[in-house]
């Protein structure tokens, strides 16, 4: 069985009203998230360098964003730096979704395969006026170096690790299911924190046992998602939670 260590990697941030995390909760408040590419780390015999998402070209690199998601804030050549890694060292990259802060530096991974659900090159390409976040630019030239795999349905990438459909935030959102030496970690493939798996006690008193993120595809089908996301992740890992800021390994 192959098994992976994950590292998550701060690359970049946002501030914002915190209820585009948590759905009709925490309006008016104040809350910055982290944003994360995730290298998963295979045993010493694989021979593949994978990242979940490639995170903000520019971040803001600032003491008081540090501070606020409790970790370090880093380039993409920084941070991949963490682990001897070069952007033309990696050879597949999976996305979570396509909004521009998951996908700005793709264009540096001049070897890699890029994995990508069919709803996602859909919308970058014609977004609906709603969702300004899809900036067809940033993917254009991987399209043009033919780098891009389209997935039309949950896939297994390699062994030990497999994209699932969840269709949550974005009509093409994939969460990645990874084997590792504790469980089955689940990498959600929508934007949402812990307090969207555990919310507080005056939500879970309205019976609801998640919530939704705050931009959301079906906000009903997606409560239901986040159910099943939950319900098979050992190690649940929210895309945004700034908890994983401060962590360099989760096995």
């Amino acid at each position: 069985m192959s098994t992976y260590k994950i590292h998550p990697i701060v690359m970049g941030t946002k501030v914002f009203d915190k209820s585009m995390m948590t759905y009709q909760h925490g309006n008016g408040e104040k809350y910055t998230i982290p944003i994360y590419c995730w290298y998963l780390e295979g045993s010493k015999d694989s021979d593949k360098k994978i990242i979940v998402d490639t995170g903000e070209m520019s971040p803001i690199q600032s003491e008081e964003r540090e501070t606020a998601i409790g970790g370090k804030i880093y380039t993409f050549e920084q941070g991949l730096a963490l682990w001897d890694l070069k952007p033309e060292d990696i050879d597949i990259i999976i996305h979570t979704h396509l909004h521009n802060d998951h996908c700005e530096n793709d264009y540096k991974c001049i070897n890699a395969d890029i994995y990508v659900h069919e709803k996602e090159l859909e919308r970058i390409h014609d977004p609906h006026a709603l969702d300004y976040r899809y900036l067809e630019d940033y993917i254009e030239d991987v399209e043009d170096n033919d780098q891009v795999k389209v997935l039309t349905e949950d896939t297994e990438i390699v062994p030990g690790i497999k994209c699932i459909h969840t269709p949550v935030h974005t009509d093409g959102g994939m969460s990645i299911s990874i084997d590792t030496l504790s469980g089955k970690a689940v990498i959600t493939g929508f934007c949402v924190i812990n307090e969207n798996f555990n919310p507080p006690v005056e939500i879970k008193a309205m019976e609801m046992e998640v919530i939704p993120p705050g931009t959301h595809v079906n906000v009903y089908e997606s409560y239901d998602i986040m159910l099943r996301v939950k319900e098979i992740a050992d190690i649940l890992l929210p895309l945004h939670e700034p908890e994983f800021a401060s962590k360099h390994t989760i096995e």
